[in-house]
């Protein structure tokens, strides 16, 4: 009797918890909605839902549950097209910090899994700059995790995951111990707009207040100013690594033009691998004066660098220079369905223009990060645009994002970044 009284006390006990768990909003799905929810996608889609309990506000805690109640997991609310973004596939309690510095360990051990060197970037070494925390690729939809040195950037795209900011913050301490010096959020200009008027970019955490608003950082031998406070994203865009280390191998003696170069990525590892001359255009005057800035970082070296603060449409009309190699990295034409044919329209425009300017047997590094343009229509799209010039083109590379960007197998829409190389004759 004792025995058998000790077990359902354990049961109730479990039972207990497990409630603790289940926030009291909880959203009720249509029958067979819930299939995508069993193949561990993360989106929960407001046309999926049957019913809600309680009345959520955007950002709140919500269970989902499929038709007869079974629990299939928790996340945060938003009275949008995706009503839900999944946290936790089963129970869980978001509001420990303990949740989130398990989430951070599993995010970090795939890091060290895929880019070993790593494990002394916060101690200065090889690689000091990575994306911890790659959203839905690591199962927290909605949150963005950057490390440049000792400082983490959190950047928040839900009011759910910036509410749990702080805890975020404590977690990261935790995680990444005592090298880690600073965290700073820059969510704001991700933020749904109403709800970032009423926040603001700051420090969560500083081991001292005399912490830099910015770090140089080394990435395969060239060094970059990461300035978090005022750059643009977390300051620099991690996801083009591989793509850099891959352009250094076509840059040796050659004319190279990198346009939207922003910070000069680019342009530093073809000045690095001994291109004769690199002209860097962007729009942006202060994109310009950073990608200068980290030009002189990486000297000395033989070419030439020059920056130009203009429309790049307009600066590959009006010059009369032909390029061995062209880079062409534009910002997101397009962040909804809506807008992808003026999008499609706009990349072919641009790598119509751009495919003039590559010397003949030259090479052209193309991409897109527009999520709703995907690597079909992208190919068709430059395929479209070479016929429009005439000219013979062979592609010799199909690029995509950094490995500590990953995309998880359930959800596919993570593959945002796609690119090609091309030899034009």
């Amino acid at each position: 009797m004792h025995v058998c009284a000790a077990k359902n006390a354990q049961k109730h006990e479990f039972a207990a918890l497990i409630f603790k768990m289940i926030p009291s909003i909880r959203v009720f799905l249509r029958s067979g909605k819930e299939i995508p929810v069993l193949r561990f996608h993360p989106w929960v889609f407001s046309g999926a839902i049957a019913r809600t309990e309680g009345q959520p506000e955007d950002g709140d805690l919500t269970s989902v549950h499929d038709k007869s109640g079974q629990l299939l997991g928790i996340g945060h609310f938003h009275h949008g097209s995706i009503a839900v973004r999944l946290i936790s596939f089963g129970p869980a309690n978001l509001n420990e910090v303990d949740f989130w510095a398990d989430k951070l360990r599993t995010a970090y051990d795939a890091r060290l899994a895929a880019l070993p060197q790593i494990s002394d970037a916060l101690n200065g070494g090889a690689l000091t700059a990575f994306r911890l925390v790659h959203g839905e690729g690591d199962g927290l939809s909605g949150l963005i995790v950057d490390v440049y040195g000792q400082t983490a950037v959190v950047q928040c795209h839900s009011i759910g995951m910036h509410r749990q900011r702080a805890l975020i913050a404590a977690a990261l301490q935790e995680v990444l111990g005592k090298n880690l010096w600073a965290v700073y959020d820059k969510s704001v200009e991700s933020l749904p707009p109403k709800y970032a008027e009423t926040q603001q970019n700051g420090y969560l955490w500083r081991a001292t207040e005399h912490t830099e608003d910015s770090a140089i950082v080394n990435e395969n031998g060239v060094q970059f100013r990461v300035d978090w406070v005022n750059g643009q994203k977390t300051g620099f865009f991690l996801d083009q690594r591989e793509n850099r280390l891959l352009l250094a191998q076509y840059a040796p003696g050659k004319t190279v033009l990198n346009a939207f170069c922003y910070t000069g990525g680019f342009s530093c590892y073809a000045l690095q691998a001994g291109a004769q001359l690199v002209h860097s255009v962007d729009i942006s005057p202060r994109a310009i004066a950073l990608c200068n800035e980290n030009t002189d970082l990486n000297t000395p070296f033989e070419g030439k660098h020059e920056g130009f603060a203009e429309d790049v449409i307009k600066f590959l009309k009006n010059t009369e220079q032909a390029y061995e190699v062209v880079i062409i990295d534009p910002p997101a034409y397009a962040k909804s369905l809506e807008k992808r044919h003026n999008a499609v329209q706009g990349y072919k425009r641009l790598n119509a223009e751009a495919l003039r300017k590559v010397a003949p047997g030259g090479i052209m590094f193309t991409f897109s990060c527009s999520q709703v343009v995907d690597r079909e229509l992208f190919y068709h799209t430059v395929a479209a645009a070479a016929m429009e010039v005439g000219r013979p083109v062979r592609v010799l590379h199909h690029l995509s994002q950094s490995p500590d960007h990953p995309v998880s197998l359930f959800h596919p829409e993570g593959s945002y970044l796609k690119g090609l190389v091309l030899y034009v004759e």
